[in-house]
């Protein structure tokens, strides 16, 4: 780890939960969205993200005609508890800092980690914990790699602020009590969906959160679109591109392998794999529309939950039987890319929701294959609630049937996101607004 440098002259920004060296374009969609927003209202603000990372890192974000230096502060989640950055040790030291009378002990402790004394320098904190894993939904484990570091922040008394997120569900008695502590303690926390503000307020029962909760849209929305300086869409480049009925399909790899238990761990209703084969038949034979394989989890790997591997898979068994109708995104991109890619379909249905949230927020209708609850509320904010289906509950043919519908009034979806998404977009840009007078 090495030493990051304070501009003292700068409002410092530190992001947990975000992340631009993930595989998932949601996770760096919702880190892409938080940046636009902060440099919309302090452009020359400094911006930190603190995430689990072997090496630091300093990436270039592009945000119009500028390009932002965005350091990493790089933590270890390992068992190497004797390193500087280890987020155990970190915690550690955390706590013997609030129970050291003398400050000059105190300042001693946190200069010579060059962790802590970056944090203790930062003006605001920010989580979003990849926008869905502030849950025990994927397991005890994942709850505790985000929990870790917000718990680091409120034990060095730094104000946290849980940006528009899905919080929950808890469903474990340990995971409860971590959630508790946390949002007792939490400066401002925003729900990127109603729902989410009644199950935080039920979660704390009586307990008095002084006027802290509130809604914002998912800050994915605010990402920009650019153009890859290369693109491989096979033969739609040649053929099909810009084309009316060009349907965007993406198919999730986690959904595809039946989850991390690779044993149906969502509890699907419907058959992924096959629905996922029928509805390419149906799109194409029935409706005789042309259909973009769109992965939005990069990487490979058999036992892994990347898309492009699923996709690829499906594309090498059906080329041949669909000439010039199926066609798939080939390599690698980032949330703003991809984002640019799925700007040139006309209709889009996907299972990992930012890539929804990338062709809703360019106003091109889409149905969410939704797996948990973050679906419905986030899709609801935008009044298109009725463009889900939940494989959880629907079958197969239920599933179509909603795909059918929603492609019959796809034109009037288009007209009505068009009059909405202008003032969502702003909605997000405020935040830091917000935030700024509640400090």
């Amino acid at each position: 780890m090495t030493q990051l440098v304070n501009n003292k002259n700068k409002l410092r920004f530190c992001l947990l939960g975000a992340s631009f060296a993930t595989s998932n374009m949601g996770v760096s969609a919702l880190t892409a969205g938080t940046i636009e927003s902060i440099v919309h209202n302090h452009p020359e603000a400094e911006i930190t993200l603190l995430d689990y990372e072997k090496d630091p890192a300093t990436y270039k974000f592009k945000s119009g005609n500028r390009e932002i230096p965005v350091q990493l502060l790089n933590m270890r989640f390992s068992k190497k508890i004797w390193l500087k950055n280890n987020i155990a040790l970190l915690i550690l030291l955390s706590l013997l800092l609030k129970v050291i009378p003398i400050k000059t002990i105190r300042n001693k402790i946190i200069n010579s980690n060059p962790c802590l004394n970056y944090i203790n320098k930062v003006h605001i904190v920010t989580s979003i914990a990849g926008g869905d894993s502030f849950s025990d939904i994927y397991g005890l484990v994942r709850l505790l790699y985000v929990s870790l570091p917000q718990l680091l922040i409120i034990f060095l008394n730094k104000k946290l602020i849980l940006l528009p997120q899905t919080i929950g569900p808890f469903k474990g008695g340990f995971a409860k009590v971590i959630a508790r502590f946390i949002l007792k303690r939490a400066h401002i926390i925003y729900s990127r969906d109603h729902y989410g503000l009644i199950e935080i307020k039920d979660l704390m029962g009586k307990k008095d959160l002084h006027g802290k909760l509130r809604f914002c849209h998912d800050v994915g929305f605010v990402v920009a679109p650019i153009k890859p300086t290369k693109m491989d869409l096979g033969d739609l480049s040649e053929q099909k591109e810009g084309v009316y009925d060009l349907i965007g399909l993406n198919v999730s790899g986690l959904l595809f392998m039946g989850g991390y238990t690779m044993n149906n761990m969502f509890g699907l209703k419907s058959n992924y794999q096959e629905l996922t084969y029928d509805l390419i038949d149906f799109l194409i034979k029935k409706k005789d529309l042309s259909v973009m394989l769109v992965p939005h989890v990069f990487g490979q790997g058999k036992n892994s939950e990347s898309d492009s591997t699923v996709c690829e898979n499906i594309y090498a068994d059906l080329k041949s039987k669909y000439p010039g109708k199926l066609f798939l995104v080939k390599g690698n991109y980032n949330q703003s890319e991809i984002k640019y890619i799925i700007g040139m379909c006309n209709f889009f249905i996907g299972a990992r929701m930012h890539a929804c949230i990338a062709a809703l927020s360019q106003c091109i209708p889409a149905v969410g294959i939704a797996y948990s609850k973050k679906f419905k509320g986030v899709f609801e904010t935008v009044g298109v609630e009725n463009l889900i289906a939940d494989p959880r509950t629907m079958g197969k043919e239920e599933i179509i049937e909603v795909i059918c519908t929603a492609l019959k009034y796809r034109m009037k979806v288009k007209a009505k996101l068009q009059q909405i998404m202008p003032q969502v977009k702003n909605n997000i840009y405020d935040i830091f607004k917000d935030i700024d007078m509640a400090l």
